[in-house]
């Protein structure tokens, strides 16, 4: 059985540079959009997409959200979380301007798999917050990595981005990677009684600005 990464098993090597595969429209019930697929360097196809409004080649402070997949909440539209309503947030918000991107990211349960998250769920339900769940399956309480979406970013062709995200990391993260972050914006939803100790975590483990 294949080791959590905190317990030594090797990361995916992080993306430099991607490339367009393909682009289509992209009609939604917030306005209309396309969505690309990209490449590695190496011709294999990215999980990852980017739902574009405009054109973004030489766009500096372009309206992004960088979105981190969450089939619970983006599908089934579970309450323990607040990423639908975020994910609805950004789409609605960029519908209304002319150039804008979300990255979404197949990094689902913060780069541990829904299998695992699902395992998380279980022992949060026993006392534990989000943070401690992935500590105690051995994992650290943030895999992901956003080397792609700067590649994804600049193989659109954006400068810079304002980022529409609580999380200080993607910013950081984003700005380890190459891509310059001019703004952060606030994106976020009423708590409710099914998600506030996540929140709460989230501000007070994770850093979130919330």
């Amino acid at each position: 059985m294949p080791l959590p990464h905190s317990l030594g098993a090797a990361r995916p090597r992080p993306l430099r540079r991607a490339e367009i595969f393909a682009r289509a429209k992209l009609p939604s019930r917030y306005g209309d959009f396309e969505i690309v697929s990209f490449t590695r360097e190496d011709g294999s196809t990215l999980d990852d997409v980017a739902i574009v409004r405009g054109d973004l080649a030489g766009g500096e402070g372009v309206p992004t959200r960088v979105h981190s997949e969450c089939l619970t909440g983006d599908v089934f539209g579970s309450k323990r979380c607040d990423c639908r309503e975020q994910l609805e947030l950004a789409l609605q918000r960029f519908a209304s301007v002319e150039v804008a991107v979300i990255i979404y990211m197949r990094q689902e349960g913060r780069g541990i798999g829904i299998a695992h998250k699902v395992r998380a769920y279980a022992l949060q339900e026993q006392g534990l917050d989000t943070v401690e769940a992935n500590l105690h399956l051995g994992f650290d309480s943030d895999l992901r990595d956003y080397a792609s979406a700067a590649a994804m970013l600049r193989a659109l062709g954006v400068v810079s981005v304002a980022l529409h995200t609580n999380n200080q990391k993607k910013v950081d993260g984003l700005r380890e990677h190459g891509m310059p972050v001019v703004e952060r914006i606030s994106i976020q939803s009423d708590p409710s009684e099914h998600n506030e100790r996540y929140l709460a975590t989230k501000r007070e483990k994770c850093g979130h600005l919330l």
